[in-house]
């Protein structure tokens, strides 16, 4: 018998033993049955909403960085603790991540979403032009502020209803930590936390209501960080008693620059010099670079991460140095599920997108012309839902790892504007306004809605597993990128935000004294060009 028939038959057994509302939740509910559940567990989110402005509103004043979201991440878990989660802290060695769960019995369906921020990409929401609070600070830059609001709101109106009706099943919430670095879901697979796990629910910030099925565009990656050593001397009196270890670092780009013409065009990679010596004078001891080597298909990725290791050995000899490389992230390419996505673009169609207002419109617009993009404001037709096609090339989440263990899909909703270039200060504008404030609440209703019916119809989770078995693992093997010993990359961004965190700290945004962080900020939404007092400023010598 294959994992969910047993899971089915001990629900079973336990519904034959216990109330007659869990019998009828263990046998399925009919759709008659499950509307008015669904009208209630809609009614639990949209008394929520005030609850999920606030939280997208307290996370966006964070502005934390991968494996440093810790007040982000106490303050999520101190609202599921005080609502009856029991919460696992620090997963896989992760200070910033957690586990929280809720109820009993199969079966068990986990909500996901990312919590990181982008470096650099610190902007005053509700201003469409760059206006940072404190230049130079992290910000968030994609969105991943709204997600948590989602997966809180829908995740508390589900469990209302299902404490009311006596609905079986287990909910689990987690954070992606470190997603822009693709840091901590690979770890939760390798270390078991999706085992007993039937579904994933994941969201995403995105400019519309959508969600896709089979095989994604983007990309799978390795991160990896090649650290070379060699000797310092001094670099005037005796350069030639020194080896150095940034002249590998050169040489390795070098090569890999050279090596692009005759990789596949799908593949993409990039690197920074992430430690280039001390100061000129010095031949540098020690010197990394870390390396992002994408790719469409596990094989593909692993062939180009072998080549990325072969030049660093070469890279090596020729310095005379040593070499050695740590994993810092890992993601497979995505692969949702069909059954579960169908469910979920039913009531996508039936929630439908936010009423966007004419300010909604003009500042969507005003964003858009500030990055170079036609004004086309903000979406009024639903995506239609996500089906496969052509392979794109792109970017990459770490949602794959989950994706090829469990029946998953990704809810995006829409929290943001379109038509933005991404991990930018502009796609940090909207995310604490009524854009990013309404969107969250429709992501919240579909994510009760169809979590409701996965559990009030467990005859879909089974056939989710069988288009898991059957259609998208078949003939495929999951192989992870990271080793049993390879630890999560927890010492990221730690610098970054030690200098920022105190700056930030006094615009945190307190909600027992202001409705809105606009209000707190004491922005008027929407502000869409620059006063000219502060242009003329900009204009004078010496300005920055």
């Amino acid at each position: 018998m294959d994992k969910m028939g047993k899971r089915t038959l001990a629900a079973a057994l336990v519904a034959l033993l216990t109330a007659p509302t869990v019998l009828a939740a263990a046998q399925g509910l009919s759709d008659d049955e499950l509307a008015p559940l669904v009208a209630r567990v809609e009614e639990g989110v949209l008394e929520r909403a005030k609850l999920a402005q606030v939280m997208v509103d307290k996370i966006f004043s964070f502005s934390e960085l991968g494996q440093q979201e810790i007040e982000t991440s106490a303050y999520i878990t101190g609202i599921l603790e005080e609502n009856g989660f029991t919460v696992e802290y620090a997963p896989v060695g992760i200070p910033t991540g957690w586990f929280a769960r809720w109820g009993s019995g199969e079966p068990v369906i986990s909500f996901g979403s990312d919590i990181d921020g982008i470096p650099k990409a610190n902007q005053k929401p509700g201003v469409a032009y760059h206006d940072p609070l404190i230049p130079g600070a992290p910000g968030h830059g994609e969105g991943h502020n709204s997600g948590q609001a989602v997966n809180v709101v829908a995740a508390l109106a589900l469990k209302d209803v299902m404490e009311a009706e006596g609905i079986e099943g287990t909910l689990v919430l987690w954070p992606g930590v470190a997603e822009e670095q693709l840091g901590s879901k690979a770890w939760y697979v390798r270390d078991g936390y999706l085992e007993d796990i039937d579904v994933t629910l994941f969201t995403h910030v995105s400019s519309n209501l959508s969600v896709n099925w089979g095989q994604g565009s983007g990309t799978g990656l390795v991160s990896v960080e090649f650290t070379f050593e060699g000797e310092a001397a001094h670099g005037a009196g005796a350069p030639w008693r020194g080896r150095s270890a940034l002249d590998a670092v050169e040489l390795m780009n070098v090569a890999w620059n050279f090596r692009r013409e005759h990789l596949r065009p799908d593949q993409r990679s990039h690197y920074v010099i992430s430690d280039g010596g001390d100061q000129p004078n010095v031949v540098p001891p020690s010197a990394s670079v870390w390396y992002f080597i994408r790719e469409m298909d596990y094989e593909d990725i692993k062939r180009n991460f072998d080549t990325a290791i072969r030049i660093a050995e070469g890279a090596a000899l020729m310095t005379d140095t040593e070499m050695s490389y740590r994993i810092i992230g890992a993601a497979w390419p995505r692969h949702f599920n069909k059954v579960v996505a169908e469910t979920m673009y039913g009531h996508i169609e039936e929630v439908g997108l936010p009423e966007w207002t004419e300010d909604d419109h003009d500042f969507a617009s005003a964003v858009q012309e500030s990055v170079g993009s036609v004004p086309s404001g903000m979406p009024i037709a639903l995506s239609p839902l996500g089906e496969p096609g052509p392979r794109r090339s792109g970017g990459s989440d770490d949602i794959g790892d989950i994706s090829w263990n469990v029946p998953t899909v990704t809810l995006r909703f829409p929290s943001n504007v379109p038509g933005l270039p991404g991990h930018h200060w502009s796609s940090a504008m909207a995310m604490a306004t009524p854009i990013a404030h309404k969107g969250a609440v429709a992501g919240a209703r579909v994510m009760a809605r169809t979590a409701l019916q996965l559990f009030a119809q467990p005859e879909l989770v089974e056939e989710a597993w069988t288009y898991f078995r059957e259609e998208q693992t078949s003939g495929v093997e999951y192989v992870p990128f990271i080793g049993p010993d390879d630890p999560p990359p927890i010492d990221l961004n730690r610098e970054i935000m030690d200098t920022f965190r105190p700056l930030l700290e006094p615009f945190y945004y307190d909600e027992t004294r202001f409705d809105t962080y606009l209000d707190q900020l004491g922005i008027k939404y929407p502000t869409l060009s620059r006063p000219a007092s502060e242009e003329d400023r900009q204009d004078r010598p010496g300005s920055n």
